[in-house]
């Protein structure tokens, strides 16, 4: 087609096609400030430096991680009430708040829940200490009865025979002394804490006396100290971190001590009960010990089926008799820690046994019975803040920040 075929004022058919619009540009996303370096210093040079600070951490850690268990034990005196008050006061929380629910004013509230405390502490050593010393001042005039017993025992064992009748001699003569020298000392058995707490050394009363304010000031501040330790976090994760922490430690640890405490208190009344109908003396005592005991996984049971053993030596004259009450007690307790508690308590409180054991044995060997009375609590609250705060970096959750600032060299050097 010619020029003079063309439309006037169409456009050329060798003219480019328009140009599409260009389409915006998102501006670029803030980068986070690159850490601070000195001077000439390379990339390499940092990498040396968060290697040298990671080493001189892992090594402070080991250090420090040696050196508590044996701090600890030094410390027991201070260690020891400080951390019993503590689990006490975290078991007691929920009472606190119930009675700050009604209208009741911290300090008093307080107040309350440490005298409810104590009153059931007294009412339950009184019901274990003061018959249990008027039954086993009885020990050395019962040898005689006990040999008596397990005779038939010994029979089948003639070779341990001298052993065990020598063992029981020396048994009896230490305890004579020792019951001479206390009859001596006081007559009258202790029959309240306070008693008790008058009659032990001073150090048990400063204890006592120290671990029951640290109850009641923890106890009091409580609701300002949770809302202080929440506010604080420079973050709204943190904040929802914290507060999801010191729920779950509280509900746990007052659900299992609560519950646990409950399913022993049955327990007890029931073996009393069973001791009752035996015409086994003192029956509360009995249940009281076993109630005590049960608090102690696996070891604890097996001690109260020693003494009960021990105790029905003393009192019925067939073995088979004397041996039932230490019968009742492991079957109680076997249908308590296989069906009972695990029903009742679930699987949200469920403990490895392996880690049970450790824990007994670690918190056993540093602060002795009252370590392995505090060892299942304190296995909870330290399961529960490793859960909810996240295993890999409790240094990240205490303080917001990675030790090593690990977020920040993946975003710098992705």
């Amino acid at each position: 087609m010619d020029d003079a075929s063309r439309p006037i004022g169409g456009p050329a058919a060798d003219a480019p096609p328009a140009a599409a619009a260009p389409a915006p540009v998102a501006p670029p996303a803030p980068q986070p400030p690159a850490p601070p370096r000195a001077t000439g210093e390379s990339d390499d040079d940092v990498r040396r430096r968060d290697r040298l600070l990671a080493s001189l951490t892992l090594i402070a850690g080991l250090g420090l991680a040696l050196a508590t268990p044996f701090a600890l034990k030094a410390g027991a005196e201070f260690f020891l009430p400080v951390t019993a008050a503590l689990v006490i006061a975290v078991a007691l929380v929920p009472v606190l708040e119930w009675l700050e629910r009604h209208r009741l004013p911290a300090p008093l509230a307080a107040l309350t829940c440490v005298v409810l405390f104590l009153g059931a502490a007294n009412i339950a050593l009184a019901a274990i200490i003061v018959p249990a010393t008027q039954f086993f001042r009885l020990l050395p005039e019962r040898i005689g009865r006990i040999q008596m017993n397990i005779a038939p025992l010994l029979d089948l064992y003639s070779s341990l025979e001298k052993y065990i009748d020598k063992t029981a001699m020396r048994l009896a003569a230490g305890s004579a002394q020792k019951m001479a020298s206390a009859a001596q000392a006081t007559t009258v058995p202790p029959r309240s804490l306070v008693e008790l707490i008058a009659t032990s050394a001073p150090t048990v009363f400063v204890q006592v006396f120290f671990g029951t304010l640290v109850v009641f000031f923890f106890l009091s501040g409580w609701t300002r100290l949770r809302r202080r330790t929440i506010t604080s976090r420079s973050s709204f994760d943190g904040a929802m971190a914290t507060a999801r922490v010191i729920q779950d430690v509280v509900d746990d640890t007052s659900s299992y001590l609560g519950t646990i405490t409950l399913i022993n208190v049955a327990l007890g009344l029931s073996i009393s009960a069973a001791l009752w109908m035996m015409g086994m003396p003192f029956p509360l005592m009995w249940g009281g010990i076993v109630t005590l005991l049960n608090y102690v996984p696996y070891f604890g049971p097996i001690v109260a089926a020693l003494l009960l053993a021990l105790g029905g030596l003393m009192v019925f004259s067939d073995i088979w008799v004397a041996l039932l009450p230490a019968a009742i007690v492991i079957g109680a307790h076997l249908l308590e820690a296989n069906a009972i508690t695990p029903f009742i308590v679930g699987h949200r409180l469920t403990i490895n046994p392996i880690m049970i054991l450790i824990s007994l044995s670690f918190w056993g060997w540093v602060w002795g019975t009252p370590g392995a009375l505090l060892a299942v609590p304190l296995l909870i609250i330290l399961q529960t803040v490793l859960g909810a705060a996240g295993k890999p970096d409790i240094a990240g959750f205490l303080f917001e920040h990675g030790t090593l600032d690990h977020q920040k060299r993946r975003e710098r050097d992705p």
